[in-house]
């Protein structure tokens, strides 16, 4: 019976020290391939950015006077750092163009958002509702556009929204205007490409968190007597925050530094942080107060990230 029963018992062998040794290093190669990432695309290149945001503008090739240079040894590095100073940042405060163009930024990134949002959450709810064989369907339509170069998509809008334009071609032939509409050049033209060219970053999120949700308590909701838009606001959208969030973030950040659209839908006049960015760099060739001016955004961007990284990890310990 013992010698039927040892047959009979499953066998649990130890992994041998080859086999940990190599679970052990996959496992650190999946933490070490973000960090990785991060510092050669995010950090080395910011150090960068914020070494020359601390240098004087000069008339050579590269625009300004290196610091922090190793070339002259210890000695003449220890020099450098004593003579570091953060004039270009004050200059930032001395001149109200800076400030304007992040207010500006902030401003038209933050309408943008809710705009896309706007439009964007009937379309997530729409294909979350839609049946499950034509979903990915209407994913690809989606995504589609993505298939097209970014550029040549904002030249399309040059061609709808001009006075000369479709737009203005459609609704003069059905008589609703009788002189064509200034469009093009005005932050209306440039809601309309920010709110085109971000609307599948908005939607994708939405629709990842609204698929996931369990439509039965819509429908014991709507049982005990609630109307379908109350419902809604008590269980759809504060289940689909999560998607919310996400997708604001998504459209937001990169909208705050937009130079594409603003330049060619805003016209000349637009004033943003972008656009000043470009100016700075390659009209003025002021390498140090460009970067400077990059720095500060950047900061000013973590913010928002702060923020939702906050409110993730209170979801979560709530979930718990």
């Amino acid at each position: 019976m013992t010698d039927i029963a040892a047959t009979a018992a499953p066998s649990t062998q130890t992994p041998t020290l080859p086999a940990r040794l190599a679970k052990g290093f996959v496992n650190r190669l999946v933490i070490i391939i973000p960090y990785l990432w991060l510092l050669f695309f995010f950090l080395i290149p910011f150090i960068i950015v914020f070494k020359i945001s601390l240098s004087q503008t000069a008339i050579s090739m590269p625009p300004y006077t290196p610091v922090l240079d190793f070339s002259d040894g210890i000695s003449g590095f220890l020099a450098g750092f004593r003579e570091l100073n953060f004039d270009n940042y004050t200059w930032l405060t001395q001149d109200a163009l800076y400030f304007n163009a992040y207010v500006t930024s902030l401003i038209i990134a933050g309408i943008s958002t809710m705009l896309t949002l706007i439009v964007g959450y009937p379309i997530a709810y729409g294909m979350a509702r839609a049946p499950a064989t034509i979903r990915p369907t209407l994913l690809m339509l989606v995504i589609l556009p993505f298939w097209t170069s970014f550029l040549i998509r904002v030249y399309a809008w040059i061609g709808i929204l001009k006075p000369e334009g479709l737009l203005n071609q459609l609704l003069m032939s059905l008589h609703i205007i009788s002189q064509p509409l200034v469009i093009l050049n005005t932050y209306t033209a440039i809601f309309i490409g920010i709110v085109y060219s971000y609307l599948p970053f908005m939607v994708l999120p939405l629709y990842s968190s609204l698929e996931k949700m369990d439509y039965s308590l819509v429908e014991a909701a709507e049982d005990l007597g609630c109307p379908p838009i109350g419902a809604f606001w008590k269980i759809t959208f504060p289940l689909s925050l999560p998607g919310v969030v996400a997708g604001c973030l998504l459209v937001f950040i990169p909208a705050v530094g937009e130079f594409v659209i603003p330049d060619l839908l805003g016209g000349s006049q637009t004033l943003m942080i972008g656009k000043t960015l470009w100016n700075e760099f390659f009209s003025n060739r002021d390498w140090p107060v460009s970067s400077a001016v990059a720095v500060i955004l950047l900061l000013v961007l973590t913010i928002p990230i702060m923020f939702f990284q906050q409110a993730q990890a209170k979801a979560q310990e709530q979930g718990r």
